[in-house]
C-alpha cells in the first residue's frame, strides 16, 4: 500500500505501539514500516519494551522482576532521555491497567509440536495451523461438506484484516474456509501441488507485530513452515516432511513484500 489516508508521523507510531489505532490505520502503518526497515526495527524495539513492562507489572507485589531491570537498561542504552521518558510515561499507564487485571483470563496451552528446526519452540499459531490442516483433511472426505475453491481476497481482507499471499504457478486451490482460532478468525486454504501434494495455507493475526523468516516445525505426521510479516502470521502445512517446504514458504512471503 503506497497511499495513506494521512501522512505517518511520530504520534502515529506511538499510537501503534500503544494499541490505539483502528484496524485500517494499523494496516497503513505496517505498510509504511515494511518499506522503512530502520523505523520498523525501532518500533519493534518499543513493542518489546512495552510487553516486557506489561509482563513485569503483572507479577505479584514484592516479587523482584529482572524484566523490569532489563527494560530500564534497554531504555538507558538505546533511547534518548526525552524519548525514554515519553515511552515510560505511556507504558506506565498500560502497566497500571494490567495490574488491575486487564490481561486476566487469557492463557494459551503448551505447544504440541515435538520436533523443531529452530532453537526455540514455535509460536502458538502453528499448533492452530496444524489443527486446521487436520480439519480440512476431514472435510475433504465428507460429501456433506462441499468445498469452496473460489474466494474473494478483498472480502477476506475486509472481514478479517488478513492479506493472503499470491500462490505459485501450478498451485490449485481446492477449498477456502474461515476458521476460529485462539487468536480470532483465521483463513485456511487447501491447495493441491505437484511437488508437495495436498498442503494447506493458514493465516491469522496472532496479536503482535513481528517480521520473521520461514522456519520449519514437525509434529506427528505433518510439517509446517511458518513466518510472520507485520500483524499477520502464516503457516504452510504438508503431510510428512517434504524437502523444500521452507523455500515454498519464502516464495509466499516474497509475494507479500
Amino acid at each position: 500500500m503506497n497511499a495513506f489516508r494521512d501522512p505517518v508521523v511520530e504520534a502515529d507510531l506511538d499510537a501503534y505501539v500503544d494499541d490505539q489505532l483502528d484496524a485500517g490505520r494499523r494496516i497503513e502503518i505496517e505498510a509504511y514500516l515494511s518499506t522503512r526497515p530502520d523505523e520498523a526495527a525501532r518500533v519493534m524495539a518499543d513493542l518489546r519494551l512495552r510487553d516486557e513492562l506489561r509482563l513485569a507489572a503483572a507479577l505479584p507485589a514484592g516479587v523482584a522482576s529482572p524484566a523490569t531491570a532489563e527494560a530500564a537498561r534497554r531504555l538507558q542504552r538505546g533511547l534518548s532521555r526525552g524519548r525514554a521518558l515519553d515511552i515510560v510515561r505511556r507504558l506506565a499507564a498500560a502497566a497500571v491497567l494490567i495490574g488491575g487485571g486487564w490481561l486476566a483470563g487469557h492463557a494459551a496451552g503448551p505447544i504440541a509440536v515435538t520436533r523443531v528446526a529452530a532453537s526455540t519452540p514455535p509460536p502458538a499459531y502453528v499448533e492452530d495451523a496444524m489443527r486446521a490442516h487436520a480439519t480440512t483433511a476431514l472435510r475433504a472426505g465428507m460429501s456433506s461438506q462441499p468445498a469452496a475453491p473460489s474466494y474473494d481476497a478483498d472480502e477476506i481482507r475486509a472481514a478479517t484484516a488478513i492479506v493472503m499471499p499470491a500462490l505459485p504457478a501450478g498451485w490449485d486451490v481446492r477449498d477456502v474456509q474461515v476458521y476460529p482460532s485462539r487468536f480470532g478468525p483465521s483463513v485456511e486454504m487447501a491447495i493441491q501441488t505437484s511437488r508437495y501434494g495436498p498442503v494447506s495455507l493458514f493465516a491469522v493475526r496472532p496479536g503482535r507485530f513481528d517480521v520473521t523468516t520461514p522456519t520449519v516445525a514437525a509434529a506427528g505426521s505433518v510439517t509446517a513452515a511458518y513466518f510472520q510479516l507485520g500483524e499477520v502470521a502464516y503457516s504452510l502445512v504438508a503431510a510428512g516432511q517434504p524437502p523444500g517446504l521452507a523455500e515454498a514458504a519464502e516464495r509466499l512471503a516474497a509475494s507479500l513484500r
